[in-house]
């Protein structure tokens, strides 16, 4: 199985359940593997999974404020289901970079993972 990877993914979006983060937004960090069967050797991008399109979906499904991170990491993986029947499996995680907690440092995120 071949993995496409696309890590470190940052984009400012709306997502969260408070008002500020509504109106503000927040700094988030998008991870995605995506993998695939492929019986012969890749020569050409037809046979593998285009990360330049994929890279454009996880924008577009960031582009869209929703409540819960939970609910971006699994419409990204059910958009990706549907993009490339060759995907057989994905995980997507998210990281909110600056969550709205006092005297707080790291970060916080969700993850999801799935087979098809």
């Amino acid at each position: 199985m071949l993995t496409i990877h696309l890590h470190s993914l940052i984009f400012h979006s709306f997502h969260g359940m408070f008002k500020e983060e509504k109106v503000l937004g927040n700094d988030f960090e998008v991870n995605m593997d995506v993998s695939f069967e492929s019986q012969e050797k890749i020569t050409r991008l037809k046979q593998s999974v285009d990360y330049v399109s994929l890279h454009a979906l996880i924008k577009e499904v960031m582009d869209k404020p929703t409540p819960m991170l939970e609910t971006v990491v699994q419409e990204l993986a059910e958009r990706v289901k549907l993009f490339d029947e060759k995907i057989k499996a994905v995980s997507v995680s998210i990281k909110k970079l600056n969550p709205p907690i006092g005297n707080f440092q790291g970060t916080v995120g969700v993850s999801y993972s799935t087979k098809f």
